[in-house]
């Protein structure tokens, strides 16, 4: 135990209280000795990992190994009802290349619902899809402002600003208050970042099914795409697309429409428990 710290701790503790006992008007939010649980500052780690998933052709893919001892203590999720045909789509939107509005009439033809987790400049360049997502019923939810990872953002102002910049720009545009969803930026965290972002209010969104499809200039060829995705996605699977892929969009019709035949229905990440 780091004894220097704990004494420290509470001589603060005990300054603050005695002064915000005799003024009622005393915000302790101020502080940012308050604004992060202790345990999240100053015991855990800040290793950085990379998410990743084990598919099992017959069985739930597994969590990492190097990290499940920890990572679904701070309310993260790569699955969702497993006992049930159930998925969920999840679009991480970087920049726009085109393709969102298409995928959008995709999801409205089929009744599907989908989140799309966005960064601060894409709510900024794209109002209008940003609003229609919103309009149409879908989760428009945090993929940070920078895009840094998380898990090298140590400052606790920093990490915050991370979430709180998104936030601000999404309200000021819609009204409406972001979503608890937070999906890491390269997928890469520490058990640090997970304590930090479940303390500010969010559910950490990983995946169950991911490939190779970001590269707008390698783009997987659409009937390969189709056969790997239906081949790797199972029950309760939370379903990762980048809408910058060309692919994608063209083959995401008939990929609900297989999934729908299969017997799968598509939930909200508001339905995850």
């Amino acid at each position: 135990m780091n004894f220097s710290f704990l004494k420290n701790t509470l001589i603060n503790i005990s300054l603050i209280t005695s002064i915000a006992t005799t003024n009622v008007n005393f915000d302790l939010s101020k502080f940012d000795f308050f604004k992060f649980n202790t345990h999240t500052e100053h015991s855990l780690s800040n290793k950085e990992y990379s998410w990743y998933y084990m598919w099992n052709k017959n069985s739930t893919p597994d969590a990492p190994k190097e990290t499940k001892n920890f990572v679904f203590n701070y309310d993260s999720y790569y699955l969702g009802d497993t006992s049930k045909k159930v998925l969920y789509i999840t679009f991480d939107e970087g920049y726009e290349n085109g393709n969102t509005g298409k995928i959008l009439d995709v999801l409205k033809k089929n009744k599907v619902p989908a989140a799309f987790f966005v960064v601060k400049p894409y709510i900024i360049q794209n109002p209008d899809l940003i609003k229609r997502m919103e309009s149409e019923g879908h989760l428009v939810c945090n993929h940070s402002s920078h895009h840094p990872s998380m898990a090298s953002v140590t400052d606790p102002e920093k990490f915050k600003k991370e979430f709180t910049e998104v936030e601000e720009e999404y309200t000021k545009l819609t009204g409406k208050k972001m979503p608890p969803y937070f999906r890491p930026p390269m997928g890469r965290y520490s058990e640090a970042s997970l304590a930090k972002t479940k303390d500010l209010g969010y559910k950490t969104i990983f995946w169950s099914f991911a490939y190779k499809d970001w590269l707008v200039d390698q783009q997987p060829d659409p009937v390969a795409a189709k056969k790997r995705i239906l081949e790797r996605t199972s029950d309760g699977c939370i379903v990762l697309l980048h809408a910058v892929s060309n692919t994608n969009t063209k083959i995401l019709d008939e990929l609900l429409k297989e999934w729908k035949s299969q017997g799968y229905e598509f939930k909200s990440l508001d339905d995850l428990k």
